[in-house]
C-alpha cells in the first residue's frame, strides 16, 4: 500500500510540474498552501478532529493533495491523504468564490501512541466537498467548505492559506 501511494504522489507531483511548464506565460495557475482545522466521523464516538495541510495548483479547475490527522475519542488515529481535483463555479479561470472538489485515497487507522507504518488497518476514502474561497489583498484566503464520503460520511473544515 505505501508503494502504492508513493507512487500516486510521484505521479501527482510530476503532473503539477507538467502542467507548469505548459502554461501560458501570460495566463498562469494559481499555486497555493493552506494549513487547516478539520472534524469527520472517523469516531465512533462522534467526530474526529484534527489538522490538515493541502497544497494546490490550477485556474479554474486545480489539482492537489491534502495530507489530514484526525484524533477520535476511541483512542483511534487517522492519517488520510486525498487527492483532490477542484472546480471553481464562477469560471474557467477564477481562484474564488463557490467551488466543488473531488477527493480521494488513502485512510490509514492506528491505536494512538503507535507509528503509522505498518497501520493497524486502513481503506480507501472518496468524497464530493463544496466550499467557498473568500481572498484578501489577491494573495491570503479563508475556505470554510463541507464534505461527505466514505468511510467518513460527513465532514467540517476551514483552512487559511496563501496564493504564490
Amino acid at each position: 500500500m505505501l508503494k502504492k501511494a508513493l507512487l500516486l504522489f510521484g505521479l501527482f507531483i510530476l503532473s503539477v510540474f507538467t502542467v507548469f511548464a505548459e502554461e501560458d506565460a501570460g495566463k498562469r495557475g494559481d499555486f497555493w498552501a493552506a494549513p487547516g482545522f478539520e472534524a469527520a466521523s472517523y469516531s465512533t464516538q462522534g467526530l474526529a478532529y484534527g489538522g490538515s495541510l493541502t497544497i494546490g495548483y490550477g485556474s479554474g479547475s486545480m489539482i492537489g493533495l491534502k495530507l489530514a490527522y484526525f484524533i477520535s475519542g476511541d483512542d483511534v488515529d487517522t492519517l488520510e491523504v486525498s487527492f483532490l481535483l477542484r472546480f471553481y463555479l464562477s469560471g474557467r479561470d477564477v481562484y474564488s468564490g463557490a467551488f466543488i472538489q473531488v477527493m480521494g485515497g488513502p485512510s490509514v487507522f492506528n491505536r494512538s501512541g503507535d507509528a503509522f507504518l505498518p497501520s493497524y488497518s486502513g481503506t480507501l476514502s472518496a468524497g464530493l466537498c463544496f466550499g467557498w474561497r473568500f481572498v484578501f489583498n489577491d494573495r491570503w484566503f479563508i475556505e470554510p467548505h463541507v464534505r461527505s464520503g466514505v468511510p467518513y460520511i460527513l465532514g467540517v473544515g476551514v483552512c487559511a492559506g496563501v496564493r504564490f
